[in-house]
């Protein structure tokens, strides 16, 4: 997989809880994946996005007091793919229903499997 990250364009983290985060960097990591570029608000990332390029996206769907809805619409614009991460109970919004969620603690086969799924052709 991670040549296909060859040309540049980086996985881009959106949490806000920096253990996770660096947890999150280490799995990257240890699969084979080049560190993400990473944005612990709805600003840093929709400012990473717009600064480009961007492959795919693992967005935290609570991000302080903040929702990762807009930079989910974001991304969903621009043909970006993404999931989401949560530590449980949300509610999707209809219009991103269709994106994985990948649950709170993480671990390695799920984030492995949604990585993989981003590149499959």
């Amino acid at each position: 997989m991670a040549d296909r990250m060859a040309d540049g364009r980086r996985i881009l983290l959106v949490e806000d809880d920096v253990l996770i985060g660096m947890m999150l960097v280490d799995m990257f990591d240890a699969l084979g994946f080049p560190e993400p570029a990473q944005a612990a608000t709805v600003e840093d990332a929709l400012a990473q996005i717009e600064a480009g390029p961007v492959a795919a996206a693992l967005v935290d769907i609570n991000l302080g007091e903040a929702k990762g809805w807009p930079v989910a619409d974001a991304l969903a614009e621009r043909g970006i793919p993404f999931a989401f991460t949560s530590g449980g109970g949300d509610v999707i919004p209809p219009q991103h229903a269709h994106r994985k969620l990948v649950t709170k603690p993480f671990r390695l086969a799920e984030i492995e499997a949604v990585l993989d799924g981003f590149f499959a052709e």
